[in-house]
């Protein structure tokens, strides 16, 4: 999708990480912090969270640090996480019904509106006060309640379809659980999370790691 703004993604994937940390330290009532003891929590060198942070105007002072609570705020508010995000959940099998339930989800601004299934044994049951509804009325509810953010959670061989009626509606984001890449028009996000990529790269790095051992041997 082409972009507006000229920050490159491998800053903007390191925001979550530090509005997550500095959440974490607000929990336990820490108040100020530098750029190094940050550096220290996240693994990113503090050059590199001072580039980062810079990015998005001045924040923190010299000999100072950051003020904790100030700085997870503007992080939010760059993520845009001070306004509500109306989702639907394509596909009601185990991944959907996790997000569905997921409570962190509704905490931070993603409200589930509406969840559907293509199973005639899915559809009518419940899932967090929601009824699972058809495939085949997602357009007419969006037309009636505007969405910002499709979760496709189905398998392979229905994801592009699901999509395609995304875009006919004109959801604009699309987080994708399926495992394949989506085919859709450049104005649309789509965010992929392939489980079986992270768990092969986790195989991988278990295997390098058993083969050094046996080296040390």
């Amino acid at each position: 999708m082409e972009r507006f703004s000229s920050i490159s993604m491998a800053v903007v994937r390191r925001l979550p990480k530090y509005h997550r940390y500095l959440g974490d330290l607000l929990n336990n009532d820490v108040r100020r912090v530098s750029s190094q003891e940050l550096s220290k929590i996240t693994g990113f060198t503090a050059s590199q969270i001072r580039q980062d942070l810079n990015c998005f105007g001045g924040f923190g002072q010299q000999g100072y640090g950051y003020n904790v609570d100030e700085l997870y705020n503007e992080i939010g508010k760059i993520l845009g996480l001070d306004r509500l995000y109306r989702t639907i959940i394509m596909g009601a099998g185990n991944v959907g019904r996790a997000i569905a339930n997921y409570t962190f989800f509704d905490k931070s601004g993603f409200k589930v509106i509406g969840i559907f299934d293509s199973n005639p044994q899915v559809v009518g049951n419940s899932i967090k006060d929601m009824t699972v509804m058809p495939f085949s009325s997602v357009e007419s509810f969006v037309q009636e309640n505007p969405v910002d953010i499709g979760v496709i959670c189905t398998p392979r061989e229905q994801s592009q379809s699901v999509a395609e009626a995304l875009v006919r509606c004109g959801v604009k984001a699309i987080w994708n659980f399926a495992p394949t890449d989506l085919k859709v028009p450049d104005s649309v996000i789509v965010e992929n999370v392939h489980l079986s990529e992270s768990l092969f790269t986790i195989s991988y790095l278990l295997k390098e790691h058993e083969e050094l051992e046996k080296k040390k041997k």
